[in-house]
């Protein structure tokens, strides 16, 4: 059975990043740290979910399940992991080394993309990936400069970035895939 729920992982990705652009912005040094643990977890919850899903079955076609999966995976266990760490009171250090190792990835993942000219849009989803993988490449250097107003500004400017292309990449996909899934019909119903 063809199921394609990428349109679900982008669009959670663009609520996932302007949570963390909003984290970086006016969260990191706030004494309430709680009021992010809903939005992280949400957007955690459901990356995991359909990036297990989609690492395990591969239900699209070719390197998309690798891309957009495995990269889905990474990103929704720092959210996860972030959520149950702010409830806890616990330090973000280790999440952010981790988030240095899977930006690392979404970054060769946005080089390759362009290199294999992948996506209807290859230049825009690659930069899509490489920015917000400069998001977790910078995560920890964050941390340690969190009182430096201008290195926090950059970071939230260029997740901000990241998010729109991923907010057209994934509302145009919404868009197209209406058109494109009308008539298909699940295998039981043929």
């Amino acid at each position: 059975m063809f199921i394609d729920y990428i349109t679900l992982m982008l669009i959670n990705m663009v609520a996932g990043v302007f949570l963390l652009a909003d984290y970086v912005y006016r969260g990191i040094d706030s004494a309430n740290q709680r009021q992010w643990i809903p939005g992280f977890g949400i957007t955690g919850a459901i990356a995991l979910t359909t990036g297990l899903h989609m690492s395990f079955t591969w239900p699209v076609i070719g390197s998309f399940n690798i891309a957009f999966g495995e990269t889905s995976v990474l990103f929704g266990i720092l959210f996860v992991a972030t959520a149950v760490s702010l409830a806890q009171g616990w330090d973000l250090l280790t999440i952010a080394v981790y988030g240095f190792f899977a930006g690392v990835v979404a970054i060769v993942v946005g080089i390759r993309i362009i290199n294999l000219n992948l996506t209807k849009q290859p230049l825009l989803s690659g930069i899509g990936f490489i920015l917000t993988g400069l998001g977790g490449i910078f995560a920890a250097p964050t941390l340690y400069w969190k009182t430096n107003r201008t290195w926090r500004l950059i970071g939230t400017a260029v997740l901000i970035v990241a998010a729109l292309i991923w907010a057209l990449t994934g509302y145009l996909a919404y868009w197209n895939h209406l058109d494109g899934f009308q008539k298909w019909v699940p295998a039981p119903m043929r």
